[in-house]
């Protein structure tokens, strides 16, 4: 979302993104159903799903993986949704990303080193499973 965008432009990608932060799953579901990419990308390379993810809002998350929405997206620094659901402890969420894709070992630093980490071994044996 550059500097040089459409204003009108730049104004809807703010609040779609705001939904995906707030966990608004049906605004969300709206405006992706009409178009918009699931995979559409802020000025630090977060995805949507990040922020969703990030911000524990499982029903975002799963609105955004139901229209297929790319789990293994890092974003600028390196980060994946996944890592991010991780660090936050949303097991939830961690099980719908695994479902739709997300590799445990992907990002820097991944998810399987987060949850090393932060010493979360109920996550550790669930990445075994997938």
């Amino acid at each position: 979302m550059g500097a040089d965008m459409d204003p009108e432009l730049l104004e809807l990608a703010t609040k779609i993104f705001g939904f995906a932060r707030q966990g608004d799953a049906a605004s969300l579901a709206t405006y992706l159903d009409a178009g918009v990419s699931a995979d559409l990308r802020n000025e630090a390379g977060d995805t949507l799903l990040m922020l969703a993810t990030y911000h524990g809002h499982r029903d975002a998350v799963a609105a955004l993986l139901d229209r297929d929405a790319d789990p293994t997206i890092a974003n600028d620094k390196g980060q994946t949704p996944l890592a991010g659901a991780v660090f936050k402890g949303e097991t939830e969420i961690v099980r719908l990303l695994l479902e739709s894709g997300a590799d445990p070992d992907q990002g820097t630093p991944s998810a399987r080193d987060a949850a090393l980490m932060f010493g979360k071994e109920d996550l550790l044996k669930l990445f075994s499973d997938y």
